[in-house]
């Protein structure tokens, strides 16, 4: 079955876009089209709306792109439209729409919606990832420390049934789930909630209650094994970590592991077990980031300027350098600290800005053609959202000694014993437990990331620059190069805002691989 026209999605849970992104540049946008993108963040949708219009103006009126990046590019136009691109506009704001789903008025928009705009007598596709807090691990622990906290009452916890909701009344072709690996091991009233999640999806109308349908259900697939869930199956007779995307694998610059259920509907013909994503070679850190100015860091607290920066880490890496040679030990990191402190070059570079202006002749980014066909865009005049952050000057002594220390060994220093110099201890009460034994880490040039989450929004100590001469934590733009955003995405808000919105994101380059995979499903093609 050949489908012509673009095939319909529907974001739920959309965060900025990063499964929608992946899903809509599959072909230039011939292939999938965004009917509808629901997020209840302000700022989320604020980023969404802009790239919707985005996709429009490169669709219906490649003419007017000028408007998208002459907004991008000068802080004194207030809006991404003129006359000339309104109906673009409009379109975006009718696409990307705010919408707090599981209340009662935020299903009334939804279902108006889709009843408008979703021709479901056409195959189409739900993508979308529920709200992951009540199932991460982190989020777990810290609801454990709440004595009144009680899993059953977590609505949080039941939003996946909002999506479920959409399957069984509107029946997806395909449907595609994003969550937590969390989510395996959480459980509610003493029930892991993972199997009952499965047998939802396999059979919606089961689930809502629906006893008398005829309609097809649903089988879901592993993209990375053989496993398949069928209705009736335990699902404690599959391994379900094998439901676990790695991104290392396929070819994203970060150790992210994400859950990811593909549901197929029993009216598709074919055998879907031989639909997998492609194991490939991943870039490292270096390769994604290296080729975006360098920033120099800021200070928090009191007077800032690059020399008074400067002094400050010149003094640090004298005191690093001095208790090495009392202590003895490490004779290559006391080498190295020398060898940066003698050559300290951060002073001359720029913090960044919201707007970064491109130095003349900026041009390919990446020796691979296909990254630099993703990310770069030689049209835009700016780098976005690359600002650095600034630090306390006892965190910035402990970001030099971390990224000279990774530069030396290969690996980001880890807990009390290897932060075990003079002045580098946080005054944190269960520093040398061993709970926080990764509090500060660099991201390691030649390794991919650790998972860029949403905590990236709070600090950057779990996410520190290599390069010493930078002295700082990642930008907004590095840490959405790690996941895999095009440089053209402008994530809008403030920056913590904009930090939260690239951490709970999935990476669009694996969206667009799974992308792929159900386009080859839904057509009926060969792998």
């Amino acid at each position: 079955m050949n489908i012509k026209q673009p095939l319909q999605v529907v974001d739920l849970f959309a965060g900025p876009g990063g499964l929608g992104e992946g899903f809509s540049s599959l072909n230039e946008g011939n292939s999938f089209q965004v009917v509808v993108s629901a997020e209840m963040d302000t700022h989320a949708r604020a980023t969404l709306r802009l790239r919707a219009f985005f996709r429009a103006l490169k669709k219906d009126n490649p003419d007017a792109l000028d408007d998208y990046y002459n907004y991008c590019e000068s802080a004194e136009i207030a809006q991404p439209w003129t006359k000339r691109s309104q109906e673009q506009w409009l379109h975006a704001d009718g696409e990307a729409r705010q919408i707090r789903l599981g209340s009662p008025e935020g299903n009334s928009e939804l279902d108006s919606i889709l009843e408008k705009k979703l021709d479901v007598n056409r195959p189409w596709v739900l993508i979308g990832g529920p709200p992951c807090q009540a199932y991460s691990i982190v989020g777990r622990a810290r609801n454990k420390g709440n004595s009144e906290y009680k899993a059953e009452e977590d609505h949080r916890h039941f939003l996946y049934r909002e999506y479920l909701r959409i399957i069984q009344s509107k029946r997806p072709a395909v449907f595609v789930m994003e969550n937590v690996k969390g989510i395996l091991s959480s459980q509610v009233g003493g029930k892991q909630i993972f199997p009952q999640i499965l047998r939802d999806l396999a059979d919606p109308d089961s689930a809502l209650g629906i006893t008398d349908s005829i309609k097809p259900k649903y089988k879901i697939f592993s993209l990375a094994s053989e496993d398949v869930y069928e209705s009736g199956t335990d699902p404690q007779s599959l391994n379900l970590h094998n439901f676990v995307i790695k991104s290392e694998d396929y070819g994203i610059p970060q150790n992210r592991h994400r859950v990811i259920l593909v549901g197929v509907s029993e009216e598709l013909a074919g055998k879907f077990e031989d639909f997998k994503l492609v194991s490939r070679n991943s870039p490292s850190v270096g390769q994604m980031i290296q080729g975006l100015p360098k920033l120099r860091s800021t200070l928090s607290r009191g007077n800032d300027s690059a020399d008074i920066w400067c002094s400050e880490i010149i003094s640090h890496l004298d005191d690093l350098h001095r208790s090495l040679a009392t202590k003895g030990e490490d004779l290559l990191l006391k080498h190295k600290i020398k060898i940066v402190r003698d050559s300290f070059s951060g002073a001359r570079y720029s913090k960044g800005a919201l707007r970064l202006k491109k130095a003349l002749g900026s041009g390919k980014q990446f020796e691979n053609q296909d990254l630099d066909s993703w990310f770069n865009d030689k049209r835009l005049g700016v780098w976005l959202n690359h600002e650095a952050r600034s630090h306390m000057t006892s965190d910035l002594k402990r970001y030099i000694y971390a990224s000279v220390f990774a530069d030396a060994h290969k690996a980001s220093p880890k807990g009390h014993k290897e932060f075990d110099l003079p002045g580098l201890a946080p005054d944190h009460k269960n520093w040398e437990t061993g709970k926080f034994s990764d509090r500060f880490r660099v991201q390691v040039k030649n390794q991919t990331s650790s998972t860029i989450t949403s905590h990236i929004s709070k600090d950057g100590h779990y996410f520190i620059h290599y390069d010493p001469n930078q002295c700082r934590s990642l930008t907004v733009r590095e840490a959405a190069r790690l996941q895999t955003f095009p440089d053209n995405y402008f994530f809008l808000g403030n920056r913590t805002q904009q930090f939260h919105q690239v951490g709970n994101a999935v990476p669009p380059l694996l969206a667009h691989q799974i992308a792929k995979i159900v386009e080859q499903m839904i057509n009926g093609l060969s792998a």
